[in-house]
């Protein structure tokens, strides 16, 4: 595997998780985000801080973070600064993951038209790298918890050839790094849950830029 990103002052990899504004509950599975940044930092040879850091969508710490982790239900208030501190980041080497938690999608699309309001985002083919990096999903997502009977997709954002957003839809992806009792899911259904989203880390941080 490449050599990781040159590391912070710390040492390892700092991670963010957004906060924004609306309404929607970008707090929630606070346990998820650590046992993935945890499951991955055993898999494979990234060191990343073992706790992640909250960071405002309109903060200019945002740019200290190379990897942003977005999740959530409900509703996104974006503002112009907001939406420049995103684009500026994303512009500039940032990676944001969204993983929509049942009723994210029209607010995140509608956030993202704000940011980016002649992008449109991309379904990824089952044969895209984000699917092979660590682990293989030759199927793409894995399932983690039904709603709407509907597949999961994995869609993504490009600039200059380069990823700079993930979006997982239908997968419930972030559920699934919980802890055990959260949701009282399969430990298998855990594991692949994890192991996609050691996928997703690890392309966001090396293979993908």
């Amino acid at each position: 595997m490449p050599a990781a990103l040159p590391a912070q002052s710390s040492g390892d990899l700092a991670l963010a998780r957004i906060k924004y504004r609306g309404g929607g509950d970008w707090y929630n599975d606070p346990s998820a985000f650590k046992n993935l940044i945890e499951f991955a930092n055993r898999q494979v040879p990234i060191s990343i801080t073992p706790e992640y850091d909250d960071v405002a969508l309109g903060s200019r710490d945002l740019h200290n973070y190379p990897f942003a982790f977005m999740t959530g239900h409900g509703t996104i208030s974006i503002n112009e600064a907001e939406a420049n501190n995103l684009r500026s980041y994303l512009e500039n080497g940032g990676f944001l993951y969204i993983d929509d938690d049942y009723g994210l999608d029209d607010n995140f699309r509608k956030m993202l038209s704000q940011v980016y309001p002649n992008e449109e985002l991309v379904e990824l083919p089952f044969e895209h790298p984000i699917y092979h990096q660590v682990y293989d999903f030759p199927g793409g997502l894995p399932k983690v918890h039904e709603h709407d009977n509907k597949p999961p997709q994995g869609f993504a954002l490009f600039r200059n050839g380069r990823m700079v957003a993930f979006y997982t839809y239908e997968s419930n992806l972030a559920d699934g790094w919980a802890n055990p009792e959260v949701h009282n899911d399969p430990e298998p259904l855990r594991q692949k849950a994890l192991q996609m989203g050691t996928n997703i880390l690890v392309y966001a941080l090396i293979s993908g830029r």
